[in-house]
């Protein structure tokens, strides 16, 4: 399958701070992926680098085979909607959609007004006059209504209540679906849009922590809980990302798959498992490496 984007050890340095350390990561055509992580763990910084927004202190970058900087074939086929995107002071709905109308190639005008509709925007008020909701309603229409071959949301669900969220992910399914294009979310409402996702980027610390088809990383962690003699003995050499006790009892979150001999082990210990959610799980791991920096750990 052709990748879309290519990145080699792309790394991202102001002065002594390094915000995107070495890492390498494939994007496919035509997927929703999911670009994860906490705060300032640089997913921003790798999408102002894909949009040529930013250099890379080194490594290699491709976005349809080309590099991206001072490069109109491929900007042109990227629409990038920002956590706090900024416009005109006198710029009213309407002018950002005919901006929008002349950037996109397959900018689609009667989709665009129909989710106009859905969101319930004014569509002649001006932007600086804006809640915070409909600013980002106003992104999710244009970064919808682009239908770029490449687009990306940062954060697009702010000031969004749960209707309007849910909204936004059915009409993305809806047009991902007859019109397929690479989609990449970041988001920190990771349970919400799960059921989205072909592919899980998470970056921890500007490193990447995890790079993964997401019905592959479904599954990949549980929590067991038991007797604490049991638990530790079940756990005993497999990847524990957390680990607690009151009295007797104890839990454990444990990565990996487990055979059915796994399983029967955990029987005959008198074990019981509860499913981990993707966003428990990737909770759990940057927690993971957060605790492995501060004590010295790799």
């Amino acid at each position: 399958m052709t990748n879309v984007v290519e990145v080699h050890n792309l790394t991202k340095s102001y002065g002594s701070v390094t915000a995107v350390d070495q890492i390498s990561f494939t994007i496919e055509a035509d997927k929703i992926y999911g670009l994860l992580g906490r705060n300032g763990a640089g997913k921003t910084t790798v999408m102002h680098m894909l949009c040529a927004q930013q250099f890379a202190t080194s490594g290699e970058l491709k976005v349809f085979g080309e590099h991206p900087y001072e490069n109109n074939k491929v900007l042109s086929q990227i629409c990038f909607i920002k956590e706090s995107q900024k416009y005109p002071d006198h710029f009213r709905i309407i002018d950002v959609l005919e901006v929008a109308k002349s950037l996109y190639a397959n900018w689609d005008e009667a989709y665009a007004y129909a989710l106009i509709e859905d969101f319930r925007l004014p569509i002649k008020r001006k932007v600086k006059k804006l809640s915070r909701g409909m600013l980002s309603s106003v992104g999710i229409v244009v970064g919808l209504a682009s239908r770029a071959p490449l687009t990306i949301f940062d954060e697009p669900y702010l000031g969004l209540d749960a209707v309007a969220r849910s909204l936004f992910y059915d009409r993305l399914l809806e047009d991902y679906s007859e019109h397929p294009r690479t989609v990449i979310l970041s988001t920190h409402l990771i349970d919400e849009v799960s059921r989205l996702l072909e592919g899980v980027i998470v970056i921890d610390n500007g490193k990447l922590l995890l790079n993964e088809d997401a019905d592959a990383l479904r599954g990949r962690a549980c929590t067991v809980s038991g007797l604490k003699s049991a638990v530790d003995a079940f756990v005993r050499g497999r990847h524990v990302l957390e680990q607690s006790a009151i009295g007797a009892a104890a839990t454990a979150t444990i990565m990996g798959k487990l055979s059915a001999e796994d399983r029967k082990y955990a029987e005959e210990l008198g074990l019981e498992f509860s499913p981990v959610s993707m966003q428990q799980m990737i909770i759990h791991l940057t927690r993971t490496q957060a605790v492995g920096k501060g004590t010295g750990e790799k």
